[in-house]
């Protein structure tokens, strides 16, 4: 068995981690994803070392999420969390591709990220 926690805006995968409310984890057993819990991120926003510390002390071993920064990915990695990019639409969807083994990780990195509140980019590298 293992936990997978996946960027969340209401019902579907928030497409930038780093700005996400909140995080829906699933526990992965066989092929099967069950619900776990919505763990929020609150004040975490961008926050590297304050999101993985949050993710290792409820057992997640595994991010699925849309769009993320270079700087992030390196910075879950190197606590040891395995993270898959290119997630889209429903979050429940999501978990239960993960689980069923049929999810592909674009390994989608976003570009050129300033972290400045309201940024947007249009260049086809991240989607916001």
């Amino acid at each position: 068995m293992s936990k997978i926690a996946i960027p969340t805006n209401g019902e579907l995968v928030d497409a930038h981690f780093g700005k996400a409310a909140g995080f829906t984890v699933f526990e992965i057993e066989g092929k099967e994803a069950r619900f776990v819990e919505l763990l929020s991120a609150a004040g975490l926003q961008h926050q590297h070392e304050g999101l993985a510390s949050m993710f290792k002390r409820n057992g997640v071993e595994v991010l699925v999420c849309g769009g993320i920064g270079g700087g992030m990915i390196n910075g879950l990695k190197a606590i040891g969390l395995e993270v898959v990019t290119g997630a889209s639409g429903s979050v429940v969807e999501v978990a239960k591709t993960y689980a069923s083994g049929d999810f592909v990780s674009t390994r989608s990195v976003c570009q050129d990220h300033d972290h400045g509140h309201g940024h947007s980019h249009d260049h086809g590298k991240c989607s916001h």
